[in-house]
């Protein structure tokens, strides 16, 4: 009896408790916002307001409506999500006074009728995580008239945009945008963010963009790239717009741009043209080449050897990309389309780039060379001008066989001419003698053509999970160039110059380079359980690569017909690749796991013809294990890490045995008897995201290092000419690692976002120097805090900077202290006034100590002003006077370490002139003209 008395006691206990649990509820009825039909099966969660953790989730019944019990004293968000209809959030609170909180009738939204997509008591929510997606909601944001993407893009947390356009995003910068998940234009993301109206926009989503097989298998191969789609909405999907601006300034300053765009329904048209000299207009033009556009050889996750790298050949030459130094002159045009049919079922987009790029300039370095016994100093001075004329057109065409299948077909093609003329003149000394003096001139003509084809076809079976995919890939990339190479250097063994004879160097090389690709992948899923699957895949891989190099001596005939065999080669290596592998996929929940392993047989040919012929066959065996673990807290937290290890074969510019002295102070020798590297990289992230309070948190750091790196062996002569060459350092590792941290939050009575970040990035490298082996560790730490304002025709306001602190030592040199505080800033603001007139103004400072290298600090203030005066009814007739650089300060600055070397360089660059431009833009949508 005392035992069912018992029993009875702690049932009626337990029944209060649960009575009074449940007299905390919350109710509502949902319900469409125009029809007022009642929405069965609507999404219904609860969560806590202090941290946005899911507290309970149910659906709506048959009449709409939730009845939630069981509920605690507290605040609370209730978060509504149907179909086709905006969501829908708001905050209530429970607490003795007050235990049932009856939301009534609440009316959801079609997005097609609402241009905000969540409501919070009439304000948009800013960010979702999805996976591996950052959402941001563009109508929580205030833009200004006529602003466009990139005055949006600096509002959203973890985004800086800087001067030029450059965009960074979560410690990584953004080299592709998207439109709609289309390409629009290629790769030039300032064609989207300078002249699509931020007004257009719905969403902006960041993530990596991985690979289209890693996308539809889900299994990382390691191909990333930082990306931002730009979403429009729906309603600015029909009509037309545009603009077109033209200024004049001071010091022969000029620019001029138009953009026309045509959206109709699922048809996208653009078209462009650029031309200016003021570094600001037609520069964005990264050129993707893919693989197979260089010289470089890497073990891709496919198992596949892939050449890529630079141009490839001895002498400077151009890569076609402006990088602040020297006074450029852009030309660029282009045009965009794209657009689907057959119910969707197949799409095409296709883009064309014409341009030309012209840097004239000059260049100041200031080398240290630490070496085991003494420092070499060396000064070196550059004049130079380069041209580079390119166009590229691509097609992607995409078709939907059938409910299961699609096969997506690119071909892109490009063509590039390039012209380099450059002059040094330079000084080396050791204990302040001086040892040597030079000059040499080089001319370099570079034509270069690049062919890319894929075709990717996806299947899904009738069983969930299994799916098949195979793409194949071939890639073409052919470069000659031909160009004069002049060097004179005077070696002295006393301080007495007088009578000096220099060593010539008077040649005419060529340079011919091809290299054609063709990989294939094919995988298959298999699902071993409602949580567990995996996947197979097998590669192939065939590379060919040829490297002609030659170099003509002057005969006393004045012709440069007497081949020298030192600076000449006949390279050829040929590649054949077998991979296979198999990847584990768990998802359960919140958790996603993967892990496994690839594994590919190379088969390595390297032959050198001509009067050093010789062949090297060899066989390697690459590793590409992978693991990665992924945990969402809530749509708003998540938590990921991966790993994956890679085998790095030497480049064919590390293997061809043939000197290139394009510097006759610094010959680098190749080293056909290279053994690959293997590289170990992981990486880890966290986002968080607060729903009511706006507050955000984003973390990310990556590690990886290397084993038996292959790095340079330097013999430095006591007169100070130096001979490399490749050589592998078993017992080893060279290491680098970076990491980022934002955190941010709005203060309400300010009306202010407040930010506070916090990155570094290090490295430790070795290399020879005269026998001894030299260990340089490099580090760099920059905390940061930021603030900024926008109030919509008055005010917008930002101000970044924070202190950089840089560690660099050499074990050559372990008493040398190159340590120092330096200080980086930034800020602007422009201030709406009466009138249609607007004042603003932004500004950088920089200051770089001086160091036991380098005697001498710098700082550099940097203050741009503007002027401007709208017209007409929405504002999109802008006169602006503008001024750059009004204290004139604006010297190009940095310093770099190398193996063994600190190098400062200072160049030239824009510098002060005003300019007055006009600028006018239309919008014609279906709808009508937007309304301000």
């Amino acid at each position: 009896m005392k035992h069912i008395a018992l029993f009875c006691l702690i049932f009626l206990t337990f029944s209060i408790s649960l009575s009074a649990q449940n007299k905390y509820t919350v109710k509502g009825v949902v319900s469409d916002s125009v029809e007022h039909v009642k929405l069965r099966n609507t999404s219904v969660s609860v969560l806590n307001a202090k941290d946005s953790t899911l507290v309970t989730f149910t659906r709506t019944g048959e009449d709409g409506s939730f009845n939630i019990g069981g509920l605690h004293p507290g605040n609370f968000i209730v978060l509504l999500a149907y179909p086709d209809y905006a969501d829908y959030v708001d905050k209530f609170s429970l607490d003795s006074a007050k235990q049932n909180f009856n939301l009534g009738n609440i009316h959801l939204q079609l997005k097609s009728r609402l241009l905000h997509e969540v409501i919070i008591k009439g304000s948009a929510a800013q960010m979702k995580i999805k996976g591996d997606t950052t959402e941001f909601n563009a109508a929580a944001y205030v833009t200004q008239p006529n602003a466009k993407v990139e005055d949006l893009l600096k509002q959203l947390p973890g985004i800086q945009v800087d001067k030029d356009g450059k965009i960074t995003a979560q410690g990584q910068q953004v080299n592709k945008v998207l439109v709609d998940g289309e390409e629009f234009f290629g790769d030039d993301p300032t064609l989207v963010t300078k002249n699509i109206r931020a007004d257009m926009v719905d969403k902006v989503q960041l993530y990596d963009k991985k690979s289209d097989q890693a996308a539809f298998t889900g299994i990382d191969d390691g191909k990333k790239e930082k990306t931002l789609n730009i979403k429009l909405k729906a309603d600015k999907k029909n009509g037309m717009f545009g603009k077109a601006e033209v200024g004049d300034g001071t010091e022969n300053i000029y620019q001029a741009q138009a953009l026309f765009n045509a959206f109709k329904a699922k048809q996208k048209l653009s078209v462009y043209g650029t031309l200016g000299n003021n570094g600001k207009t037609g520069l964005g033009w990264e050129d993707n080449q893919k693989y197979g556009s260089g010289n470089a050889i890497q073990s891709d996750d496919s198992g596949v050897i892939f050449f890529f790298g630079g141009n490839g050949d001895d002498l400077d030459s151009f890569d076609g990309r402006y990088n602040g130094q020297g006074l450029p002159t852009a030309r660029t045009g282009g045009v965009h389309y794209d657009t689907k049919w057959n119910d969707d079922k197949e799409s095409l987009n296709t883009n064309y780039k014409i341009g030309s790029l012209t840097v004239d300039g000059s260049n100041n370095n200031i080398t240290q060379n630490n070496l085991p016994d003494t420092i070499l100093k060396s000064t070196s001075n550059e004049n130079f001008h380069k041209y580079m004329f390119r166009q590229k057109l691509d097609v992607t065409y995409n078709v939907k066989l059938d409910t299961s299948s699609n096969l997506k077909i690119a071909v892109d093609g490009t063509s590039k001419h390039s012209n380099t003329i450059e002059g040094f003149t330079g000084t080396e000394f050791r204990n302040d003698t001086l040892i040597n003096k030079s000059n040499r001139n080089i001319t370099n003509d570079v034509d270069q053509k690049i062919f890319n084809a894929s075709a990717f076809y996806t299947h899904k079976f009738k069983k969930p999970r299994r799916t098949f995919s195979f793409n194949i890939a071939e890639a073409y990339n052919q470069s000659e160039a031909k160009g004069y190479l002049k060097s004179q250097v005077y070696f002295y063994k006393s301080t007495d110059t007088t009578g000096t004879k220099p060593d010539t160097v008077d040649q005419y090389k060529t340079n011919n380079l091809k290299n054609s690709a063709l990989t294939t992948n094919l995988t298959y899923s298999e699902p071993l359980s409602k949580t567990l699957a995996i996947t197979f895949n097998y590669g192939l891989g065939i590379n060919n690569a040829v490297a002609d190099r030659q170099s003509f001596d002057k005969s006393v005939s004045g012709k440069y017909d007497m081949l020298n065999d030192t600076f000449s080669s006949d390279y050829k290596l040929n590649s054949i690749s077998n991979q296979g592998g198999a990847i584990f996929n768990f998802k359960k929940g919140k958790t996603i796991i993967n892990f496994g392993t690839k594994v590919a047989d190379v088969n390595l040919k390297q032959q050198s013809e001509g009067f050093a012929s010789s062949t090297l066959n060899r066989d390697f065996t690459d590793w590409m294990p992978q693991a990665s673990f992924q945990y969402r807290f809530s749509q708003q937290k998540s938590f990921n890490i991966n790993y994956n290890g890679r085998t790095t074969l030497p480049t064919i510019d590390q293997l061809q045995p043939i000197q290139n002295n394009n510097d006759q102070l610094n010959i680098v020798e190749g080293n056909p008897n290279l053994k690959p590297s293997f590289t170990n990289n992981f990486n880890m992230w966290y986002n968080s995201f607060k729903v009511v309070s706006n507050e955000y948190i984003y973390l990310s750091a990556n590690y990886s290092y290397t084993t038996n790196p292959i790095v340079s062996d330097i013999t430095y002569a006591p007169n100070g000419g130096s001979i490399s060459q490749y050589a592998n350092l078993p017992g080893k590792q060279t290491s680098n690692f970076n990491f980022w941290g934002n955190y941010g939050q709005k203060i309400e009575k300010l009306d202010v976002n407040v930010n506070v970040g916090f990155n570094g990035n290090g490295n430790t490298y070795y290399n020879m120097v005269n026998d001894v082996l030299n260990r340089t560790q490099s580090y760099t730490f920059n905390p940061r805090l930021g603030i900024n304002k926008y109030k919509e025709k008055k005010i917008e306001l930002y101000l970044y900077g924070g202190p950089t602190y840089t560690i660099s030592r050499s074990s050559l040199q372990p008493n040398t202290n190159n340590n120092g505080t330096g200080f980086n800033a930034d800020g602007g603001f422009t201030i709406y006034l009466p009138g249609k007139f607007q004042i603003g103004s932004n500004s950088s400072y920089e200051y770089s100590p001086k160091t036991a290298s380098f005697g001498t600090d710098f700082s550099k203030t940097i203050i741009n002003a503007s002027i401007v005066k709208t017209f007409l009814k929405n504002d999109n007739l802008k006169f602006t006077i503008w001024g750059n650089d009004l204290l004139n300060q604006n010297v190009g600055f940095s310093r770099t370490a190398n193996s063994n070397m600190i190098v400062q360089n200072s160049y030239t660059t824009i510098k002060r002139y005003v300019m007055f431009t006009i600028d006018y833009e239309f919008t014609k949508m279906a709808g009508g003209a937007p309304k301000k």
